[in-house]
């Protein structure tokens, strides 16, 4: 039934756990849809033969409607589209919740390409590799105007927007090669930034990766802004931090410095200036480093340089994996301590 209703729509197959989730949801619709179409279209053709004028001079009578009615004719469509938000809002908590064994993959749009970073290598252009029931989390961002990651099979589509990253994840089915599409209209090439996402069962994509390492060029001998293919991202983030200056101001190992330690700032919840709260994830290390006023960490000061246009898509990534391991054994909630000397004063 359910391969019945996807050909009769002319949707593409399902190649995602997630298309299920939506193509559900689009039956739901399409059917009360064409239920409720074919009932008013009923009705008025009976309302058109039943109380037609039958006479130059005949008036139509007055009908007094029950409020009991009145409140079916208004309650029933409304508690429909209540419905239908409810079931669509369940499907967006769940495509923007990971699991927490996802694999990430970094995604960088650029016209009119898009560049895939594995944490632990490689990288690739116009084809990303997954395994077959691995959960997969896209951390998407763009090197220039805005794109949007669109892979009909699997019903997901999520923007690339300079600067920042936004997340989407997915987990194929079966294995196979699936059609990626630009769906934000991006420049006079834009129907041609296409790439594939290709399925292969877990032994094959072990083999993929090891095959891809063996090939690897080494980090010195490429410059900071290029991601050799396979490299680490973590070890080209260490790279990174050291030639940016960035651990002028961030300490490693949890000592106060001018900027607040990055030992176990990944998932932390730092207290701002405003008084607000923010967890220390993918987005907000990213703003922090493109905007740095925007969200100014308490008991610090806004001395932080912007990186917009500095960095590199590749070494923001390999930035934000190099903090995922600074880790301690127990992962420390406390905010980030003021530096030794405190918070300078105008």
């Amino acid at each position: 039934m359910n391969d019945l209703l996807r050909r009769l729509l002319f949707l593409p197959e399902q190649g995602s756990t997630f298309a299920g989730r939506v193509d559900r949801l689009h039956y739901w619709i399409i059917g009360i849809t064409f239920l409720v179409a074919a009932i008013i279209f009923f009705v008025g053709l009976t309302f058109v033969i039943r109380y037609r004028r039958r006479k130059a001079g005949e008036h139509t009578r007055k009908f007094e409607v029950k409020p009991g009615l009145e409140a079916i004719f208004v309650g029933v469509p409304l508690a429909t589209f209540l419905l239908w938000f409810f079931i669509g809002f369940q499907d967006y908590v769940w495509v923007q919740t990971p699991p927490e064994d996802a694999m990430d993959v970094y995604v960088t749009a650029k016209q009119w390409m898009w560049k895939f970073a594995y944490p632990d290598g490689p990288s690739a252009v116009n084809t990303l590799r997954v395994p077959v029931g691995k959960p997969v989390r896209l951390l998407i961002t763009s090197r220039d105007v805005i794109h949007s990651f669109f892979v009909p099979a699997f019903r997901m589509k999520q923007d690339a927007v300079p600067g920042r990253y936004s997340q989407i994840w997915f987990q194929a089915e079966r294995a196979g090669t699936y059609e990626v599409l630009c769906a934000e209209y991006c420049g006079l090439q834009h129907s041609n930034m296409r790439a594939e996402v290709v399925a292969l069962e877990p032994a094959d994509f072990q083999a993929w990766v090891q095959e891809q390492r063996r090939g690897v060029a080494t980090l010195q001998d490429a410059p900071p802004s290029v991601l050799p293919a396979g490299a680490n991202l973590r070890e080209v983030g260490e790279r990174v931090a050291a030639e940016e200056g960035c651990l002028k101001c961030h300490s490693v190992d949890g000592t106060p410095h001018i900027g607040p330690t990055w030992l176990d700032l990944y998932g932390r919840t730092e207290k701002l200036l405003t008084g607000g709260t923010v967890v220390a994830d993918e987005a907000y290390l990213t703003e922090s480093m493109m905007d740095p006023q925007a969200k100014v960490v308490a008991g610090f000061n806004p001395v932080m340089p912007s990186y917009f246009g500095k960095l590199a898509p590749a070494q923001t990534a390999a930035l934000i994996e190099f903090i995922k391991t600074l880790r301690t054994e127990r992962l420390e909630k406390t905010p980030s301590q003021e530096p030794v000397y405190g918070p300078l004063r105008p």
